[in-house]
Parts: structure tokens; sequence; C-alpha cells
């Protein structure tokens, strides 16, 4: 039965246009196709893509990234932080959470920062008739808040002031105040399953676990947190898909079975909140290479200019690290049909 149902599923890479329905993706066969096994396994030889000597780019060790970019859209979502407060964590290093909303959809996604001094151009524009109270509440404030502060541009105990445009109210950028460096970020979607709910299908919780841990020790970087839950399809899409994997699918299959793209995510949204954290040159933990075209856009406004792979802590022998059956099926299903740069000891 698993052979009538599976056997001739067909082989397609994850998809970067956000529109795309399953007939539309199944039409791209002929150009996904042309990853053909030499490449592939050239590609997934690099255990980390660095800065290209000769473009700035890591994308001349990607396939076909100028065909994939061009499917990109045009326009990038209109984004808008809504608020942003520290949160002290039970690990140790505080994190400021910022919520946006968006010009393309009705979810809350997310920006977890790292660093008191990375900047949403958004949040932070002056806007008429508010106060320095207003402004406090919502997150525009420099330094630390505490009992009795008036002034949210300026913060007594560090002496650090915020200037702004006089005619755009726009915030002014100066390295004493705001965050210009190269940033580690990692782009990541939501999963209750594996966040959540223990899952060992698959390693997401792991990899949001180990985005935080590095960024906490570096100090400064992002995960952009992004409410595509199942790879776009949904949890309750998802959980049909888990018992189609149970019945002899893989991760590819049960969607394509569920008359969904392979991967239904697109990655607009993250570069637009990048942008507007003013994260430009950043280091991407990833082990997509069609996430990494997708983040930096068609438009390439967002340069990747490092890909830090996020490889299995059960692969390294760590403690901590996802260990099951199914978790090993996902990731060889990612390297074997999706393209991911990963190679799995010996």
């Amino acid at each position: 039965m698993t052979e009538d149902i599976f056997e001739n599923m067909p082989i397609i890479s994850p998809t970067v246009s956000r529109e795309n329905t399953v007939e539309e993706v199944e039409g791209t066969k002929n150009w996904t196709n042309q990853f053909n096994e030499t490449e592939l396994k050239e590609v997934a030889s690099v255990s980390n893509i660095k800065k290209c000597d000769r473009c700035d780019s890591p994308f001349h060790a990607i396939p076909k990234a100028n065909e994939k970019r061009r499917l990109l859209p045009d326009k990038l979502p209109i984004v808008q932080c809504v608020a942003r407060a520290r949160i002290p964590t039970t690990q140790g290093p505080e994190i400021f959470l910022h919520l946006y909303s968006n010009d393309e959809d009705n979810k809350e996604h997310l920006a977890i920062v790292f660093g008191e001094d990375i900047r949403s151009r958004s949040l932070y524009k002056q806007r008429p008739n508010e106060t320095q109270n207003d402004r406090m509440i919502r997150g525009a404030y420099v330094g630390k808040l505490f009992p009795g502060r008036k002034d949210a541009d300026f913060d007594s105990s560090t002496n650090m002031k915020l200037e702004f445009d006089e005619k755009t109210g726009e915030l002014i950028v100066n390295n004493s105040t705001t965050w210009c460096d190269p940033t580690l970020v990692r782009i990541h979607s939501e999963c209750y399953t594996g966040e959540t709910a223990w899952s060992a299908r698959c390693d997401c919780g792991e990899q949001f676990d180990e985005a935080g841990r590095l960024m906490g020790l570096q100090g400064h970087g992002c995960i952009v947190y992004l409410r595509q839950e199942g790879r776009g399809i949904g949890l309750g899409e998802k959980l049909k898909a888990y018992n189609l994997q149970d019945l002899g699918a893989d991760t590819v299959q049960a969607n394509l079975l569920l008359r969904h793209p392979a991967d239904k995510r697109s990655f607009g949204l993250a570069t637009s909140i990048l942008l507007d954290l003013g994260l430009t040159d950043i280091k991407l933990l990833t082990n997509n290479p069609d996430k990494i075209i997708a983040v930096e856009g068609r438009e390439r406004l967002v340069h990747v200019r490092e890909r830090v792979p996020m490889i299995p802590l059960a692969w390294k022998g760590e403690e901590g690290g996802v260990k099951s059956n199914e978790v090993e099926g996902y990731l060889r299903t990612k390297v074997e049909k999706m393209g991911h740069l990963l190679t799995k000891p010996l």
C-alpha cells in the first residue's frame, strides 16, 4: 500500500514565491530539477559558505540563485513595530521583544532582539502630539526604564541621548546609541509542536534554543519569529501531514498529498523587519540556501555576508539534541529533497 501511494511522488524544492499554488509549484519542476545530483552533492559538501572574494556574496555556491531571485515579489511588505518590551530570561541574557503589524496579513510577527541598542526605525520615529511617557510605554526609549523616569530619549544613568530629524521625526543613527555592526540573525517559523509540545519529529525547538544561546554569547542578535506554522500550511494541516508520515510519506510527500507546496512560507516579512531594525549586514543561521536568497530579497537590500550552519546537536555528540527515527527522516528529506546544506558525520 505504501509503495502504491508514495512511490512516484515528485521531488520538489521549496518555493521562494509567496503566491505559488500547488499547480504552480508542480509547474516549476523543470527548473527545480536543474538541481541535478552532482550540483546537490557539491552544495551539500559545503559546511560554511562565507563571503565571496569575487562578488561579496555566498551565492556563487548556490545553483540557479539568480533564477530563484527573479521569482521573488517585486514589493516588500510594509511593517510597523507596535511595541517593544524588555524580557529577562531564564537563560541569563535579557531580550527585547518587538511585536510587528504589517499590510500583508493579520498575524502578530515578532523580533526577539538581543542588545538594547538594536532599534526599530518605525517604533522610534517621533509621532505628532505624543509625550515622552507615550514613547516609554510603547518601548521607544534608550537605556533602561526605572520608576520615576520622565524622558524616553535620554538615559541619565549612561548619558545616552537619541537624536531625531526635525522635519521627519526619523531616528538619526549613530554608533554611540544604535547598533550598526554585522549581526547574527535567525529567521524562525513558528512550530507549536517542536517548541511547546516536546515533539521529536523536528529540530525546530532545538534550533530556536541554539540560536538564542549563540546570540546571548555574542551580546547582539535577532530571531525574526514568523507565524508560519507547518511551513506555512497551518497547524491543522500539519497534523494531517504527520498522519501521512506515519503512513509512510516523507515531509515533502505529505504536503503534496494535502495539495500544498513542499514549502509554502515566504520571507519578505523577515526582510522588512530586518530593514526596520537596521540589520542590513547579517550572518544568517540557516542550512537552507533558498532562505538566504529569500531573506536578501529581490533587490538585495539585506546582505547575507556569512551563512552560519545549524548542525543538529545529536550529530555533534552534544547533550540536549533531538534523537528519534522521525527527526532523522525529517533531516534526511531536507538534505535529499530540499537541498539543505547538511552532511551527517560518519
